[in-house]
């Protein structure tokens, strides 16, 4: 049986009546979300890698502008390094030899990205972390769309292809006078 503490918030294990302690349950949580986390990474298509990985840098991006709001410099420098981490990992992982004049591009845009993220450690730059955010959504919304096979967020509920309005919003001809 399994009940949990309040004051601890631990959980116990009555196993022939003596009580032994188990996992804190933020930990149990914790081990959940990793499992949970680990098993969407594994099974996900390169499409919804590559938008689990610009979206990830978006977070943290923000992260850090929210860190140079509080003064938070160690929260700056972890976020700001791990969105410098993702966008060199999608630059390093660009295959030029099938993406051609393409890859090229992406080649340069994340080089002018990874050029512009010093500055928000280096100044404090908040400019200049909304700057690559708002050069990462057009591709994060992309990536997503192809990830979904074509569909706009609203298709992909509904599995409707033709359209993307509510049926509810549409008149019933039908039963007009």
């Amino acid at each position: 049986f399994f009940f949990s503490s309040r004051r601890r918030h631990t959980r116990y294990i009555s196993v022939t009546g003596v009580q032994t302690c188990a996992l804190p349950i933020s930990a149990m949580n914790e081990q959940a979300s990793k499992h949970y986390q680990t098993q969407q990474i594994m099974t996900a298509s390169p499409a919804m890698l590559v938008f689990m990985l610009i979206d990830k840098a978006i977070v943290c991006l923000k992260e850090a502008i929210r860190a140079i709001e509080t003064k938070d410099v160690e929260a700056r420098w972890k976020s700001n390094a791990r969105a410098m981490e993702i966008i060199s990992h999608l630059k390093g992982t660009l295959d030029h030899a099938k993406g051609g004049a393409i890859a090229q591009n992406l080649d340069q845009l994340y080089g002018f990205m990874l050029s512009l993220l010093p500055k928000v450690d280096f100044a404090n730059d908040a400019a200049a972390a909304q700057a690559v955010i708002n050069l990462l959504i057009p591709f994060r919304d992309s990536w997503k769309e192809l990830a979904s096979g074509g569909k706009t967020p609203q298709q992909a509920v509904t599995g409707d292809r033709k359209s993307t309005r509510l049926n509810s919003s549409h008149t019933d001809i039908s039963r007009m006078p």
